[in-house]
């Protein structure tokens, strides 16, 4: 029968200590954050051991796995059905950090030491500390690798990653286009060399769409009658409609009387190969050089579009459904720019209970 003992750290910490004893085998233990956890841990590995007197094949077999192993069968089977970019470079390191270390050896004071490794040390990549929202992306990923071993392959027994605190994120950048910015950014898209650059930024402000989303658009994805686009390679794996209105509606209209294009062809095709998207980061920077926009990025066109809504008197709920976010999270950066729309709301509502 496992047992767990509560116990109180010279810092004053509680801490949960998990105690396995089986007959035949090594007496095991585990402390843990929370007492749900630790009994959870003693069931499951006095259940293993019990078992691998009936199955001790099983039992080595699972003991001789390292992370490289659980990682490779990841990146073969899991990552590829997956929608989020850049995670081959994090699964190689902590391939390189962890890679030959055993996975019956993994405990949550382990994965600690490394969040502080990747919080402290610049990232090869750039030289640069990551950030707190970086650091989280890499904890996200290992943890997923480990959820999926636990569950699916049962090539371990818990999760470490959930014992451990995350970085705390910033709030998250607002930059947003002014009227004046706004303006001048247009005009110098609107004579730019790239005939497509002015109609690419137009949509972005008018829909909230990302760059990968408009420059990856098909005319299929494009219904020019019922006025909306429908994105199915979205960042969060989900299809998403988008209304087409207002001047990116007559933009794209005119690409499209203009072109006569076939459906499954991209609508912003590059010169070159016409399977390809059209690359307008040159323009795109001699835009913002030319218009004096300074610390902008085109990922904040999205930013503009939500903050635009939020003045405009839009709620959280809308802004996040139009850009696309499963939770209210990612919107609240704006919730401040709503504050003259929320008075006016509770005048009106008092104005008919009060008089």
């Amino acid at each position: 029968m496992p047992s767990v003992q509560r116990r109180v750290t010279p810092r004053g910490k509680i801490r949960f200590r998990a105690m396995v004893r089986v007959k035949g085998h090594q007496t095991k233990t585990a402390t843990f954050l929370k007492r749900t956890d630790a009994l959870l841990w003693a069931q499951e590995t006095e259940s293993r051991l019990r078992q691998s007197k009936y199955f001790p094949d099983k039992l080595i077999e699972l003991e001789k796995y390292t992370l490289g192993n659980l990682l490779d069968r990841y990146q073969s089977e899991v990552l590829p059905k997956k929608k989020a970019k850049g995670q081959l470079g994090q699964l190689k390191w902590w391939k390189d950090q962890l890679g030959d270390r055993k996975l019956k050896s993994f405990y949550p004071a382990l994965i600690s030491t490394y969040k502080e490794k990747l919080i402290q040390e610049p990232s090869e990549r750039t030289g640069r500390k990551r950030t707190p929202a970086t650091v989280n992306r890499y904890l996200a990923l290992i943890s997923h690798v480990f959820t999926i071993a636990v569950k699916e392959w049962q090539w371990m027994e818990i999760n470490p990653v959930m014992q451990i605190s995350k970085p705390k994120e910033s709030r998250g950048r607002t930059r947003f286009l002014s009227d004046e910015e706004r303006e001048k950014l247009l005009n110098a898209c609107r004579s730019s060399e790239s005939v497509f650059l002015f109609v690419i930024v137009t949509l972005a402000l008018s829909t909230g769409m990302r760059k990968g989303e408009i420059l990856g658009m098909k005319w299929e994805n494009v219904d020019l009658k019922k006025k909306r686009i429908t994105l199915v390679e979205t960042k969060n794996g989900e299809t998403r409609v988008v209304p087409l209105v207002g001047k990116a509606y007559e933009l794209i209209l005119h690409v499209y009387l203009k072109q006569e294009p076939e459906e499954d062809s991209l609508i912003f095709s590059s010169p070159k190969n016409p399977a390809q998207p059209i690359n307008i980061r040159t323009a795109w920077e001699t835009a913002l050089k030319k218009s004096s926009v300074s610390n902008f990025r085109f990922h904040d066109l999205r930013h503009s579009t939500a903050s635009y809504l939020a003045m405009s008197g839009a709620t959280l709920l809308e802004i996040a459904d139009i850009l696309g976010h499963k939770t209210l999270q990612m919107v609240k950066r704006y919730s401040h720019l709503s504050e003259d729309h929320k008075a006016t709301v509770l005048e009106k509502m008092n104005e008919n209970i009060f008089g």
